[in-house]
């Protein structure tokens, strides 16, 4: 059985991706459970090395399975999109349309197998736009470029893992989008993701939409009971080990504590806030439910174009999110 190849798109080339994926693969320990891919620009990776002091070989490559995988070789996919003089730090529409291509070219690989999971880098949604691509972010690219519907964001770090009911959307739109349907859905997509990871009963709680999940009517009109309640019922009916709602300022501490695996927030800020208090550093980002079992991970931080060329970002989210790309990545693997 050979290791999973992972492949790492190299996110927005004007922000820190370029320098924490290098400085990531230069941990070896990552060579001992996978092979990374870079899916990207040699030159720009070429530019990263020199600018972190790190002595590495940036090998272009026309296949996957034409790497040499060791800490002092690096393979890149070359798609060959950007000059080599992009300016770091500055919004580029040429890195955000590059940006789009590595993840399209990623979802292309993991397609067809040759890849066993997709690792991202930040992107910039302003230079994605001004590139030409439309979209909210990462999770909602994968899931357009692989035809997913019924898909989640999870947050994850050493203490806390955090699903979504709706993300990038405004406070209104999301609660009008929260439905029994969509909540049975997100419940089910925790406990299958988990299970598959090695949790057998994995433990979910929902929180509330409202101060204190509703407090039974006083506060909100009902959306707990017509949005939240229905969906974990009938995810309790089918054997899933969900409660709730709870109030979200408990839960958060309960989940840490210990007392449950997962929770499920009901909007963007509600779940990203407690995962970022925790440590930048150490939390990843995970698109559950894409079609076709494909995998995909990323750092849980931004571009950060106010420290790019500075040699001063933290790799630790990337180490992260590979390390969780190999741990829910196909455990065979035959190409």
């Amino acid at each position: 059985m050979m290791k999973p190849m992972i492949g790492i798109t190299m996110g927005d080339a004007a922000g820190v991706g370029p320098e924490i994926i290098i400085k990531a693969l230069q941990h070896a320990s990552l060579y001992n459970n996978c092979r990374p891919l870079i899916i990207g620009d040699v030159k720009i990776l070429e530019r990263a090395a020199k600018l972190t002091g790190v002595n590495v070989t940036i090998r272009k490559v026309s296949e996957p399975n034409d790497g040499h995988f060791s800490s002092e070789t690096i393979n890149c996919i070359d798609l060959d999109l950007l000059p080599g003089d992009l300016p770091f730090g500055h919004l580029s529409p040429l890195a955000g349309n590059a940006a789009f291509q590595y993840i399209a070219k990623a979802v292309d690989l993991a397609k067809k197998g040759d890849i066993q999971a997709i690792c991202t880098a930040p992107l910039n949604k302003e230079a994605l736009h001004k590139g030409g691509h439309i979209y909210p972010g990462h999770t909602e690219i994968l899931a357009d470029l692989t035809g997913t519907k019924d898909y989640s964001m999870m947050l994850s770090s050493p203490n806390l893992r955090v699903i979504h009911l709706t993300t990038h959307v405004g406070l209104l739109k999301a609660i009008e989008m929260i439905t029994p349907e969509r909540t049975f859905k997100v419940v089910k997509l925790a406990h299958d993701t988990l299970q598959r990871s090695g949790l057998s009963d994995p433990r979910i709680a929902v929180c509330g939409i409202n101060p204190h999940a509703g407090e039974n009517g006083l506060f909100g009109n009902g959306e707990e009971e017509e949005k939240l309640i229905p969906g974990i019922k009938r995810a309790a009916s089918e054997g899933i080990n969900v409660s709730g709602p709870y109030p979200a300022d408990t839960l958060f501490y309960r989940a840490v504590r210990g007392d449950f695996d997962i929770v499920v927030a009901c909007y963007h800020d509600q779940g990203h806030g407690p995962i970022k208090v925790l440590g930048l550093e150490a939390g990843i980002n995970v698109t559950v439910g894409l079609k076709g079992g494909i995998i995909r991970t990323s750092v849980d931080h931004g571009t950060a174009f106010d420290i790019a060329e500075k040699n001063i970002a933290d790799e630790r989210s990337m180490v992260a999110a590979i390390q969780s790309a190999i741990e829910l990545s196909p455990k065979k693997v035959t190409k």
